[in-house]
């Protein structure tokens, strides 16, 4: 991936938090982050505005200036930069783990991964909508619990964003879900009939065991000519750094309510080895498969999600 100079794409997520509506928030985000491309080398990935050419009888009148009959009497047509058919599959791993690190409160500026996945999720919607691309949605844990083809307009879009919200509710133990990663996108590869960009949010968190059925699912997309697009979503700090005080902690699995007691400084330099193992191996297979795999660290921004994402799709 080329290397991009670093430009002022910082949000202010406290100040984006004040928004109730994911919708709001998705819209001030891609505002914000289009107004620094602009001005970047990245300028050109929006839908922008080029020319006008005068309208054609017959045409579709959605694309005509009203502005500018208004002042000139005559119809003319706004041509576009970068217009395109994408359709988009978002893909979006609802277990029990995704809602690691457990808090009170969650926000843009403190999110555990399902919160951060699902804001990101929201974004890339709005970025499709503003480029008129057709974007899908699909959501897993233990069995596909969403599945929508992908479509453009304003009521799908909506409903799109009214399931992300029901998402953002705060998960019972009783309601806590196993992951089937691997199952779930055999199912989804198998539902998605026209070639497409596929964008996966997910901690990956399957047992070494399952990697290479895992793997094979992947490559079930990528067999059907989709371009996979696998944001890796973890928390750096304490899933990869293990980075935990001196002390004697009870670590239980999410998924499985299983506990263990350890002290941190015991175990830091096994897991480490592990952990870091585990995610070279998935780097590598991914890169052998042809899936662009981009490790995304929830205390860093939307920012991580927005320029690959960019970079996936320039021609």
């Amino acid at each position: 991936m080329p290397k991009i100079p670093i430009m002022n794409y910082t949000i202010d997520f406290a100040q984006l938090t004040q928004y109730a509506n994911l919708e709001l928030v998705a819209k001030q985000v891609v505002e914000g982050f289009i107004t620094g491309i602009h001005k970047s080398p990245l300028h050109g990935f929006s839908v922008e505005f080029a020319e006008h050419r005068q309208y054609n009888t017959g045409e579709p009148t959605k694309h005509i200036d009203w502005k500018l009959y208004a002042k000139t009497d005559k119809l003319f047509v706004k041509r576009f930069e970068e217009e395109t058919n994408l359709r988009c599959q978002i893909i979006i791993d609802h277990s029990s783990s995704m809602y690691f690190p457990l808090q009170e409160r969650y926000s843009l500026a403190t999110p555990n991964k399902i919160f951060y996945a699902i804001y990101a999720a929201a974004v890339l919607i709005q970025i499709l909508k503003s480029q008129r691309d057709a974007v899908g949605l699909s959501v897993f844990s233990n069995t596909l619990e969403l599945h929508t083809r992908a479509r453009g307009g304003d009521l799908h879009l909506k409903m799109l964003y009214r399931e992300l919200e029901k998402i953002l509710q705060p998960i019972s133990k009783e309601t806590r879900r196993n992951s089937m990663v691997t199952d779930t996108l055999h199912r989804i590869a198998e539902q998605i009939h026209k070639r497409s960009m596929v964008v996966i949010f997910s901690d990956m968190f399957e047992s070494q065991a399952h990697t290479d059925e895992l793997m094979l699912a992947l490559r079930h997309l990528r067999h059907n000519k989709h371009d996979v697009l696998l944001f890796h979503t973890y928390d750096k700090k304490f899933e990869y750094d293990f980075a935990y005080d001196n002390r004697l902690y009870r670590f239980m699995d999410m998924e499985t309510d299983t506990e263990v007691k350890l002290h941190s400084n015991y175990i830091r330099e096994y897991y480490q080895t592990a952990i870091g193992e585990y995610f070279h191996e998935l780097h590598v297979k991914c890169g052998q498969y042809q899936i662009d795999l981009i490790p995304v660290n929830i205390r860093c921004g939307l920012e991580q999600i927005l320029i690959p994402y960019l970079l996936k799709r320039k021609p």
